[in-house]
């Protein structure tokens, strides 16, 4: 009997997992392992953080899922990939052996790069649901003793549009609370401009989210180049482009929230020539790793390059479309391998994000996600709120049900022109 191994329970192995048990031969085994057995639902996490969301509501047990969609299911974690033996072994020390292997683990988070950094000393984490739980705390504090709050990405963050959310949804409630004159507040970011978000700006995003940032009296720093977090106080450099620093800055918090560097698993890392030097996997066209033929992967863990050069380190986003373009190409390219077919199917990598603002919310648009694009689009609106509510619970909705694109999502999105993959030409 084969066997097709999912390394990772968030919304890209979800999505495989199902894609693969639907459409491979009944007789073929497909597993999923998981860092616990709980699917997290990470785009609610800047929800969590600020009490719009409990963690209850945006978590679900993975266990009866996978038993009734007939998934083998470990919840221990890898700790080894032996990919020359196709092999890996379990945090509960059990060997399996895989004829195809699908990596979607996700970031290890590299607080460690910034002195100071991290829900265990000085700052707030939204990319993990039980950091929200704890940045959560860290709010109710800010209400009862108003100062001011610090809200950004670190030198190498690839992941924006969190920290717009966290950052424009707590200026909001502030407001609600009649204590924002009492909370100045700062978005520092390693972003050359506001509305960047790693992807070269998106549309008119600069000038859509530069504008709301003054409306709202939201202060920023670009260029942004972090030195160390102590307690209520942040060194920080502004870089020129240049390179070298135009200013100095010591900037007093109460509250300061802020996205990390990523790194990839230490046991993906530690496979010889799957990943580049900061363990993210190197990958072709097809999704497929360029040194293990049959090791595939998906979403935050692949190597993308930077879009382009700026002053201080910026990663390349991975959204949730996107990711789920990766799944099913994987997929697809897994089915015809299988079927003694080459390779044939890409992800189109089109980039669709829904930033919440408490109020109302900002889209983004790019198809494809790296410039030169066919479509590049921002809207602003209350609309866009509404439908970050519909698409969290849609996505829970499909992790319930078993199935990874219904087929209303496949027309609705099609008829707009957004699809999934592409084939080869």
């Amino acid at each position: 009997m084969k066997r097709t191994i999912v390394v990772g329970a968030g919304l890209g192995g979800m999505s495989v997992v199902y894609e693969l048990r639907q459409k491979l031969a009944k007789d073929h085994e497909v597993m999923l392992i998981g860092e616990g057995a709980e699917f997290q639902f990470v785009p609610s996490n800047p929800w969590v953080a600020l009490g719009e969301r409990t963690r209850d509501k945006v978590v679900l047990d993975i266990t009866p899922y996978a038993e009734k969609y007939q998934i083998s299911f470990n919840s221990s974690g890898v700790s080894r990939i032996d990919a020359a033996n196709n092999s890996l072994t379990s945090g509960d020390g059990q060997q399996w052996q895989y004829d195809y292997l699908v990596l979607c683990t996700g970031p290890r988070l590299a607080f460690e790069l910034v002195p100071g950094a991290g829900p265990e000393q000085f700052t707030q984490s939204i990319c993990h649901v039980d950091h929200a739980v704890k940045a959560y705390d860290a709010y109710l504090k800010l209400l009862e003793s108003p100062g001011p709050v610090l809200v950004g990405a670190m030198q190498g963050a690839s992941c924006f549009g969190p920290a717009y959310e966290y950052v424009l949804t707590l200026e909001h409630l502030l407001r609600k609370k009649k204590i924002r004159d009492r909370v100045p507040i700062t978005f520092v970011t390693s972003e050359p401009y506001i509305g960047h978000m790693g992807l070269g700006g998106v549309g008119d995003s600069k000038t859509m989210m530069e504008h709301e940032f003054r409306q709202r009296d939201i202060k920023w720093i670009c260029n942004a180049r972090i030195n160390q977090f102590e307690q209520h106080q942040a060194s920080v450099d502004e870089i020129s482009r240049k390179g070298e620093v135009d200013f100095s800055h010591q900037l007093p918090f109460k509250l300061a929230m802020f996205i990390p560097s990523f790194r990839g698993s230490e046991a993906i890392a530690a496979v010889p020539g799957l990943c580049n030097e900061k363990g993210f996997v190197l990958t072709d066209e097809f999704q497929c790793s360029k040194a293990h033929r049959n090791i595939f992967a998906a979403g935050v863990c692949v190597a993308i390059p930077p879009l382009e050069v700026t002053a201080v380190p910026v990663g390349a986003p991975k959204t949730g479309f996107m990711i789920e373009s990766m799944t099913t190409s994987i997929v697809e390219n897994i089915l015809s391998l299988e079927q003694g077919q080459p390779m044939a199917t890409r992800p189109t990598l089109n980039a669709i994000c829904l930033a919440d603002m408490g109020d109302k919310g900002a889209a983004f648009v790019a198809l494809p996600q790296n410039p030169p694009r066919n479509t590049s689009w921002t809207s602003m609106g209350k609309w866009v709120h509404v439908a970050k509510v519909a698409f969290e619970k849609y996505f829970l909705y499909k992790v319930k049900h078993g199935t990874s694109e219904p087929i209303y999502e496949k027309y609705v999105l099609g008829a707009i022109g957004i699809h999934r993959t592409k084939d080869k030409d």
